[in-house]
């Protein structure tokens, strides 16, 4: 009975592993070892649990950035960012792909939604990369890469789970993740850069003829209406938040009214749209939810068996044989090796309310903690064999681009990543200096 959560939190792992759904996994190992533990009276407490999460007014925000993502997606926003972007930096070698990093970034600052973004540019980008000669792996591991950004640069649905989980400020972690969402955006760029440099023939720049056929004025002008839409969006969110007007919930209603009229300035919106934005909406936030509704009946289980206490004497004596910082670095190892195997998902709901209250206990910023756990959380989506950023890519591209082919091109994107946390590891200033300047705190 004493190890009866190390016994809950294996059997978990392994259902998951071996395909059992997440929310069915959760609920029913949590039944399972609750009427183990406690008897019958579990379910006197379960309730309660779960009214808890849903009378939560923080996760409000969920559903509103899901609309404003999904609506926006409907706009054609990506196709205009990528034709005007690829135009503006088609002169450098590895231009075009420069261009997909940054369309990536500002897509990822206006919908947060990684299948969407992914997809979109999949669709759009890599088609065009192939036709203009890109190397097959260095075309789909850019497209893959970018499109994952939405999960570190706020508004990120991750950072609002996260921050209700921990019990952080959301405003303080999408301000916290904007210079280390920067970073990360210049080292896949640099990289990409250096690339083209090394391999001219893996990132060929667009013929200069082609480029003389579009004046100044014209690009300018393309510039400005297709930069327009993401920096509304952005300076309506964010801008409510570090402005101290609205709270992040507030702000994400701000986000879905400014995607429709977005949608609507480009005569895409329809009452059909609205309906299928909607139904979308209500699918993606109810599978949220119900997972969320099992963590937190996995949470109620694994401390009432005292799981906590026993990952805090594993992690103590861990702390007392080596130290605080190499305790960080397998924490940090652990959740990357996980990501190979789950969803970001399962991860911020089962072993983030068990690591940071811990590791914030060790003396760790809990702002810059999080910040960590999101950026780590972003490598889930890369990383195969379920990195769902891939399989999104692959059901998109063309047939002659091999699953092979994608794995190959993401694993520099990996490393890259894996830099850029160690960067912000090394430099906590990153994540602490601007909730710092702006809130004080």
């Amino acid at each position: 009975m004493e190890y009866l959560a190390a016994w809950m939190f294996l059997a978990l792992t392994i259902l998951l592993m071996v395909g059992f759904p997440v929310t069915f996994t959760l609920l029913g190992t949590s039944l399972c070892f609750g009427l183990i533990g406690f008897g019958w009276s579990f379910f006197n407490l379960l309730p309660l649990r779960i009214w808890g999460v849903m009378t939560n007014v923080t996760l409000i925000a969920v559903p509103l950035f899901v609309f404003m993502g999904v609506m926006l997606e409907r706009s054609g926003l990506a196709e205009e960012l990528l034709d005007t972007m690829g135009l503006l930096f088609g002169r450098l070698r590895g231009g075009l792909a420069v261009s997909v990093v940054v369309v990536g970034a500002l897509l990822g600052a206006s919908t947060g939604i990684v299948g969407a973004t992914v997809v979109t540019m999949g669709l759009l980008a890599v088609p065009t990369m192939l036709r203009r000669g890109y190397q097959r792996e260095l075309a789909t591991g850019t497209v893959a890469a970018s499109g994952t950004l939405g999960q570190i640069i706020p508004p990120s649905i991750v950072l609002v789970l996260i921050g209700d989980i921990v019990g952080v400020s959301v405003g303080d972690l999408f301000m916290g993740a904007v210079l280390p969402g920067m970073l990360l955006v210049s080292l896949y760029v640099l990289y990409i850069l250096i690339i083209a440099w090394l391999r001219p023939e893996w990132a060929p720049a667009i013929p200069k003829a082609e480029l003389a056929a579009i004046s100044l004025k014209q690009l300018t002008v393309r510039m400005a209406k297709a930069l327009f839409p993401p920096l509304f969006l952005m300076v309506a969110v964010l801008g409510s938040i570090f402005a101290g007007i609205a709270s992040p919930t507030e702000a994400a209603s701000v986000g879905a009214v400014g995607a429709t009229l977005l949608t609507i300035a480009s005569r895409k919106f329809s009452l059909q749209t609205l309906q299928e934005v909607m139904q979308t909406t209500v699918r993606l936030t109810c599978m949220v939810f119900i997972i969320l509704c099992g963590a937190a009946a996995f949470g109620l289980v694994f401390r009432g068996l005292n799981g906590d206490g026993l990952v805090r004497e594993f992690l103590g004596a861990m702390a007392h044989r080596y130290s605080h910082n190499m305790v960080l670095a397998i924490v940090m190892a652990l959740i990357f090796v996980i990501g190979f195997f789950l969803d970001f998902i399962e991860i911020t709901f089962i072993h983030v309310p068990v690591l940071a209250p811990i590791m914030i206990e060790f003396g760790f910023d809990p702002v810059w903690f999080c910040i960590l756990i999101a950026v780590n959380l972003q490598t889930s989506f890369m990383t195969p064999p379920f990195g769902f950023s891939l399989f999104y890519l692959k059901a998109v591209t063309p047939p002659e681009i091999s699953t092979g082919d994608i794995y190959r091109g993401i694993i520099p994107f990996v490393i890259v990543q894996i830099i850029g946390l160690g960067i912000v590891v090394l430099f906590p200033q990153l994540a602490t200096w601007l909730p710092k300047v702006v809130f004080g705190r």
